[in-house]
């Protein structure tokens, strides 16, 4: 199964040098030698937003292009919305980053890696799989 890396996971891997020993990280390497990462443009603009150095920003876009994006159609950006406002309604919160990621894992069977504790409460009210 394929698995949507979130940005927090890549940027874990990629700007912290004190990390690369990360349990995350490790799993990051294992994913991407199997050929198991999806990415989608949504993050592979937040990994390159915030980058003051041009040569850096150049570098990493250039390492990324081994992920191909995954295409992004209307009933994806749709399907995100509801599930926004599906969370909402139950009081959780989130951003439209995020619900497209959601939608996108729904979507394509695909898993979820990442850190971040708001897709814990995500899954409590959308079928998603965080891997």
């Amino acid at each position: 199964m394929k698995v949507i890396v979130d940005t927090c996971i890549w940027s874990l891997a990629l700007r912290r040098q004190s990390s690369k020993l990360h349990s995350m990280t490790i799993e990051l390497q294992k994913l991407i030698e199997e050929s198991r990462v999806q990415m989608i443009g949504p993050i592979r603009q937040e990994l390159l937003s915030g980058i003051v150095s041009t040569k850096q920003c150049k570098e990493l876009s250039e390492h990324l292009l081994a992920f191909e994006d995954l295409s992004i159609k209307t009933e994806d950006y749709i399907l995100a919305a509801e599930y926004f406002n599906r969370c909402r309604s139950k009081g959780v919160q989130g951003s439209f980053t995020d619900f497209l990621i959601c939608s996108l894992a729904t979507q394509h069977q695909l898993s979820i890696f990442t850190n971040d504790k708001a897709f814990i409460s995500y899954s409590k009210w959308l079928p998603i799989q965080l891997f």
